[in-house]
């Protein structure tokens, strides 16, 4: 097999050195060793059926980091007796692009097909993905492409249609416990040379790990390692704090997991769950999120999920976003907390969104229309000459402050634009404007 993770480390009979990091040394070798996605490699399941009968067309490996992508793709190149080939979309070009292809051309001819395992595939521009496609449609090599980001967003289409796709979920605190305890007790993991874990100290690395495989045995091992050095023979949860300090929270701000966190904090708030907002919110900022970002969509949520519902949650949003220019992170995060439970317990209402998106789709059926003549400005000469603001009649003239008149240019099919909703505030809009429409007096 061609393309090892660390090709320049003497092997063992396994072709694993033994002073790789404890992560490589602890791949699975097989289908039968992953552990996780059952519902990709399990028994029965789709890719496990391709990979076993050799039928295996190229795929698009899509998930989190340490979720056994990379370890998947050698795998599949092991079970088809494929030539493996692995390439970084971070150091790699579309010269090593083509000369991969032009080697998986060259075994082609010997009946031998190429698996081309690209690490990283979204941080591929345009013309480098381009240069794969006429390679995967001819079935050149089989390309196995992983990302972490969301590839309907940085995968070219015309790549992603030759590819069957596969998602990747985080592994469950199940599972990650089990490929801790496998690397403390197998040959080549941690073995019996170290200090013994506790349950309390594999405990905190799975709940420290949040699904990530990968971080739970790199964890595991500087634990191992900086208990070891002070010649004690156990580690318990307060070394694995010691050790690694703090889960640094995977965060990419323009990436997958922004647009994932930012919808579970919107979606939290809608389904009025304060608790379930200030978990998100907390997360956004503690992973470096710009949190005017997050003040702006709480502005935004103000009108657009609670409205006139409740009126103050506007004014509240506003408030908290100008707190955070005043104040700034990370006292601020007191301000935007407020707010964020707030919109959160507030009453919902979507009543003006849904009006403005009626309003929008009349103008683009019946176009720009003429402002009927009595609503006209008539205040400048020769207004009046023209029956501008003729017939107008001025609402403060009438009882209430109200007077039956047109407004629009004729009746629109999407009227009424505006229906309140039975909740908060606008239980009582909506009733005054049910008697006006009736033709009451409000």
């Amino acid at each position: 097999m061609t393309g090892e993770l660390f090709p320049d480390l003497e092997p063992t009979t396994d072709g694993v050195d033994p002073r790789a990091p404890l992560a490589a040394r602890m791949r699975p070798r097989s289908l039968d060793d992953f552990v996780g996605q059952e519902h990709i490699v399990g028994p029965g399941s789709p890719l496990r059926a391709l990979i076993e009968s050799d039928r295996l067309s190229s795929v698009i490996l899509w998930g989190p980091p340490g979720t056994g992508k990379t370890s998947l793709a050698a795998i599949i190149a092991a079970a088809t007796r494929a030539q493996y080939i692995e390439v970084s979309a971070v150091s790699s070009g579309v010269a090593d692009v083509r000369k991969a292809i032009e080697r998986g051309r060259e075994a082609l001819k010997t009946g031998r097909r190429t698996i081309l395992f690209i690490d990283e595939i979204h941080r591929f521009n345009k013309s480098q993905q381009d240069a794969l496609l006429k390679a995967v449609e001819s079935g050149w090599v089989v390309m196995v492409g992983a990302t972490t980001e969301n590839p309907f967003f940085e995968v070219n289409s015309p790549l992603l249609s030759r590819s069957l796709l596969f998602r990747l979920e985080p592994l469950t605190p199940e599972q990650v416990g089990a490929i801790l305890r496998r690397a403390l007790g197998a040959d080549g993991g941690l073995g019996d040379g170290g200090p013994r874990f506790l349950d309390e100290a594999v405990d905190r690395i799975v709940e420290m790990a949040g699904g990530d495989g990968r971080f739970a045995l790199n964890a595991l091992e500087v634990a191992s390692a900086a208990v070891g050095a002070g010649g004690r023979g156990e580690v318990t949860a307060d070394d694995v704090n010691a050790a690694l300090q703090r889960r640094t929270l995977r965060y990419d701000k323009g990436g997958d997991v922004h647009y994932d966190v930012i919808s579970a904090f919107i979606k939290s708030m809608r389904g009025t769950d304060p608790d379930a907002a200030v978990f998100w919110l907390n997360q956004m900022l503690e992973a470096g999120e710009d949190p005017e970002f997050v003040a702006r969509r709480m502005v935004i949520f103000a009108s657009e999920d609670v409205g006139n519902a409740d009126p103050m949650a506007l004014v509240l949003a506003v408030a908290a976003f100008d707190a955070l220019r005043v104040v700034g992170l990370p006292e601020a995060s007191l301000n935007l907390a407020q707010a964020a439970t707030y919109l959160a317990s507030a009453p919902k209402s979507n009543a003006s969104k849904n009006a403005l998106v009626r309003a929008r789709e009349d103008l683009a059926r019946a176009g720009q229309q003429s402002v009927p003549a009595h609503l006209r400005e008539a205040g400048y000469p020769g207004a009046k000459g023209q029956g501008f603001g003729k017939g107008y009649q001025y609402p403060h003239d009438f009882p209430d402050g109200w007077v039956d008149q047109e407004h629009l240019p004729g009746r629109l099919p999407g009227q009424p634009y505006y229906e309140p909703v039975d909740r908060g505030a606008e239980k009582e809009i909506k009733a005054r404007l049910e008697s006006l429409r009736r033709g009451g007096s409000g």
